[in-house]
């Protein structure tokens, strides 16, 4: 019986662990999925090409500078811009050749392309990966923070590939007065703190 109780109380916890944690999860992937791009691999991402049954054509390789990866009996193969998908249907179109209606997928394994840069009066300037969504404060965070004699209130983001430049005052993003201050950077982005 008290084997019974304890069960159904260790139960109840992993139970209820179990809902809460899928909620947290649910809240945590909301913005991926919404994301009207689809993820396009870049230089440095690492790549798990797989050609079903046969092992000798499989290989985890990344992405070298010049956006491109070399496959047994493919050769060069253009991976920077593309989403898996289209990698996988080029090599697989380049494996007719030689093999039989040939199954190619496609996975990345480490996303090393897409960063955030911080530069200026914070502790440790550099270029940060993004794995997930990150705001313009997380990035700051990232950084270590602003040093004491940053001008708090005339930061700026610029965009990357000739975009905008966005000013950014530090205080309405730690106390929210504006709505959209504190907003996700996207790959490339460059916070400047003077």
């Amino acid at each position: 019986m008290q084997t019974t109780r304890t069960g159904g109380w260790i139960g109840g916890l992993l139970t209820g662990a179990l809902l809460l944690g899928g909620c947290a999860h649910e809240q945590a992937v909301a913005p991926v999925a919404t994301a009207e791009e689809p993820y396009r691999i870049g230089r440095e991402d690492v790549l798990d090409v797989s050609v079903w049954r046969d092992a000798d054509l499989s290989r985890t390789l990344p992405v070298r500078p010049d956006g491109f990866i070399t496959l047994p009996m493919v050769g060069e193969v253009q991976a920077e811009g593309r989403t898996t998908v289209e990698l996988e249907q080029d090599i697989a179109g380049r494996l007719q050749k030689y093999i039989q209606s040939p199954r190619v997928t496609v996975m990345v394994r480490e996303v090393n392309s897409a960063r955030v840069y911080v530069t200026g009066e914070v502790q440790k300037p550099g270029a940060f990966p993004l794995r997930g969504p990150v705001t313009v404060l997380q990035a700051l965070a990232m950084a270590g923070g602003l040093t004491e004699f940053a001008d708090r209130n005339g930061m700026m983001v610029i965009r990357a590939k000739n975009g905008p430049r966005i000013p950014v005052r530090y205080s309405d993003l730690v106390e929210r007065r504006t709505q959209g201050a504190d907003f996700p950077l996207q790959p490339g982005d460059t916070v400047v703190v003077p």
